[in-house]
């Protein structure tokens, strides 16, 4: 069975065929700047165990052209894998926010889209170009099983005393406000890749998902109890350009004594904090530059967001009443040996004892980067949200 998955922004259409059940890519790409000046389409396909890759560079006007784009290249017969878009059976769409409906994978129906619009005030910038993927995918693909697979999905175990807030009753029970969570696929995929590793599906597991977006998960035999992310994806780490946890009093400073309006704040705390506020940088790399040429607020902004990190490895191993495995993942979780080092510094009380040679080993499956003999384990794992959508496609279409 072909199943594409799909992953909608703004102005971008991330994509993967995958050849099911024996999870084999044949294509994978990204449509960016759509609707904008400079639109490129990057496209790869795998063909005998090699990778091609393309760059078209070409004007796209809105989703609809970029898919029909896609489509093009899909079955195109030097770049693509299939010959017929009847081939493709199921579509899998991420959905950031599935609210409390939505506890797991499903099929999309008239319903199902009428409650993902009902939840846009949730996820202003995430759902409503998720929506559109949607019906765009519908008109070029009437016959396939259009799927969605909401990031919020993997939370919805957490119990009361991790998803509710402190403030009266009905601003839950009739606005819906709670936490949440997010990267919730991620963190899904990582998690069983992990318990398989450590043969111990009851194992008490740290998710650390770090990219320009980050958060972490406790993850108790399987299932998510607890995340540092809230109602939106700007709570809890520090990320490239989201502020993290704050006080709230912030806020209401910035409006009523400072003349701020709330658009503002909403652009400051989402767009111009984080790694970008403290240093000047939103790109971890280039915070890592310029703590090499001497960078006081770089080093500043380093160190803060690893400290934030090891806030929340306290609290999570609380909620656990244990820790077995801690487990990196996402661009800087699987590639910065330097801050998963930064992390795990000085923790050895919790039983984290890093490998500082293991930890500097680049490679593309997972790993331990712990020393020997250490009672927590520390996995490198590199993520893969794509699979996961394919898998959870395939599991609901098959049956």
């Amino acid at each position: 069975m072909k199943i594409l998955v799909l992953n909608s922004g703004s102005s971008s259409l991330k994509y993967q065929l995958f050849e099911m059940p024996n999870e084999q890519p044949l294509c994978s790409g990204l449509v960016d700047r759509i609707g904008l000046e400079g639109s490129t389409i990057t496209h790869k396909n795998f063909k005998s165990g090699k990778e091609e890759k393309f760059l078209i560079e070409t004007p796209i006007q809105d989703h609809e052209a970029g898919l029909l784009k896609v489509t093009e290249l899909l079955k195109d017969t030097e770049k693509g894998s299939i010959s017929d878009n009847s081939e493709i059976e199921a579509i899998g769409h991420r959905v950031v926010h599935g609210g409390e409906q939505f506890a797991s994978t499903t099929l999309i129906t008239e319903v199902v889209k009428a409650k993902i619009k009902e939840l846009f005030a949730l996820a202003p910038l995430h759902n409503p170009p998720n929506y559109l993927g949607i019906t765009v995918a519908e008109r070029i693909f009437p016959n396939a099983k259009q799927v969605a697979v909401f990031d919020t999905a993997f939370h919805q175990s957490m119990p009361p005393l991790a998803y509710r807030y402190a403030v009266p009753k009905e601003i839950y029970t009739q606005l819906g406000i709670r936490a949440y969570g997010f990267h919730g696929t991620s963190h899904q995929y990582v998690s069983k890749k992990a318990l398989k590793y450590l043969q111990n599906p009851n194992a008490k597991i740290i998710s650390i998902h770090l990219g320009n977006g980050c958060s972490m998960t406790a993850i108790d035999s399987g299932k998510s109890i607890d995340t540092s992310m809230g109602l939106g994806p700007m709570g809890g780490l520090i990320m490239g350009t989201r502020a993290g946890d704050i006080d709230p009093s912030i806020i209401f400073h910035l409006i009523n004594e400072r003349g701020y309006s709330s658009k503002e704040v909403n652009e400051i705390l989402n767009k111009k904090s984080g790694l970008l506020g403290l240093s000047g940088f939103s790109d971890m790399r280039d915070v890592k530059k310029a703590i090499e040429e001497g960078n006081k607020d770089a080093k500043l902004a380093y160190q803060l967001y690893a400290y934030r990190i090891q806030k929340y490895i306290g609290s999570f191993t609380a909620v656990l009443k244990g820790l077995d495995a801690i487990v990196f993942t996402a661009g800087i979780g699987e590639n910065d040996p330097d801050m998963r080092a930064e992390v795990c510094k000085g923790m050895d009380f919790f039983g984290i004892q890093l490998d500082l040679l293991l930890n500097s080993q680049k490679t593309q499956t997972i790993r331990e980067v712990n020393q020997k003999g250490s009672p927590v384990k520390i996995l490198v794992i590199p993520t893969n949200e794509e699979l996961e959508i394919g898998q959870q496609t395939f599991e609901i279409v098959r049956k």
